[in-house]
């Protein structure tokens, strides 16, 4: 491999071209030498805006290049697998857009096949809660609320709160899979960093609109997914991690509590921690200290990972797969009415 990375891109939807796109540009030693989209004409509109000098109508042919070395695959998760099993094949090292895939068997095929070859993975981590996320593992790990009794994640959002409308992005199964629903994924992302891997799972949900036109001026297709979910994760000790998430919620919010036998902390998505202790007033702002903002630096981590650097043990495939276990643990309490083991066989 030449000094320089060289990386092609597979899918170059929005959150591509956004975020990873222009970071993968500003990392130095980084070369963006391909793209290809869902038409040889979106690629060509990718190529145009960035500089990529080589804009591909086939996907396959970009895998195939002789002059890359690792693939980004920004797809929506239904294609993860195909896409991230054939660049593995083809010899590339593998950043993934998070969710890894659409079930734990694809998971797990995906980790041994990077396993097998050898070859570098990653996954692009969840932006969720970015800012103030090493903080509160540090404040968990220090001892500021204690012993963890109950957690509660709020995701509450009014996406779907419109009976009459189409099928909705994160309600299409053929896109996300139909363990997926609504951001239970991405929270557990984060959740599982601060509080690790439950012991057992029970979930609830509702669909509260079964049918909507499928894109605007379709026929109706049935809604696989819930509306509104519920899950409750036991976790090592007997604490609970409640997940509460609706698609069906007007004016609500995300945020995170946390609730000690010695202290609380309030994490808004959108807002400040805050916490307090026993024998205080009450919630007060907890700025992140210098040197405990968590920042982005997902592309430059994985391009240093492919020269051969150590980055640490974090976003990997493993870590993908712990996440598609509880989403697929999930799924099945929400089958069978009851509580599901975990690690699943």
């Amino acid at each position: 491999m030449s000094d320089t990375v060289r990386i092609g891109i597979v899918g170059a939807g929005g959150f591509t071209r956004r975020r990873m796109l222009p970071n993968l540009l500003a990392v130095e030693g980084a070369e963006v030498v391909a793209v290809a989209n869902r038409s040889l004409e979106s690629a060509e509109r990718v190529a145009a805006e960035f500089g990529i000098p080589a804009p591909m109508g086939d996907w396959r042919e970009l895998v195939a290049r002789d002059d890359i070395d690792a693939v980004f695959v920004g797809t929506q998760p239904y294609f993860h697998h195909e896409a991230v099993m054939a660049a593995l094949d083809a010899g590339k090292h593998v950043l993934c857009q998070t969710r890894m895939a659409t079930s734990l068997a694809q998971a797990r095929e995906m980790l041994a096949k990077a396993e097998e070859t050898g070859l570098k993975a990653r996954l692009a981590p969840p932006t969720s809660y970015e800012h103030a996320r090493r903080y509160v593992k540090h404040l968990l790990d220090d001892g500021y609320v204690g012993a963890v009794r109950q957690v509660f994640a709020y995701y509450l959002v009014s996406d779907y709160a419109d009976g009459s409308g189409p099928l909705q992005r994160r309600q299409d199964h053929r896109m996300f899979g139909a363990v997926n629903p609504l951001h239970l994924g991405l929270d557990w992302d984060v959740l599982r960093l601060w509080f690790g891997d439950p012991d057992r799972v029970l979930a609830w949900g509702r669909t509260f609109t079964p049918q909507r036109a499928d894109g605007p001026g379709g026929g109706f297709i049935a809604v696989e997914m819930p509306d509104a979910l519920t899950v409750v994760a036991e976790i090592p000790g007997g604490a609970t991690v409640t997940c509460i998430q609706s698609g069906v919620t007007l004016f609500g919010e995300e945020r995170v509590e946390i609730y000690g036998d010695e202290g609380t902390l309030v994490y808004p998505r959108k807002g400040e921690l805050s916490g307090a202790r026993r024998g205080e007033e009450g919630l007060a702002p907890l700025p992140v200290p210098s040197g405990l903002e968590e920042t982005w630096h997902a592309e430059e981590d994985f391009v240093r990972l492919v020269r051969g650097e150590d980055v640490g043990e974090h976003d990997t495939f493993r870590d993908g797969v712990k996440n598609m276990e509880f989403l697929e643990a999930s799924a099945l309490s929400l089958t069978r009415s009851g509580w599901v083991d975990l690690p699943l066989p």
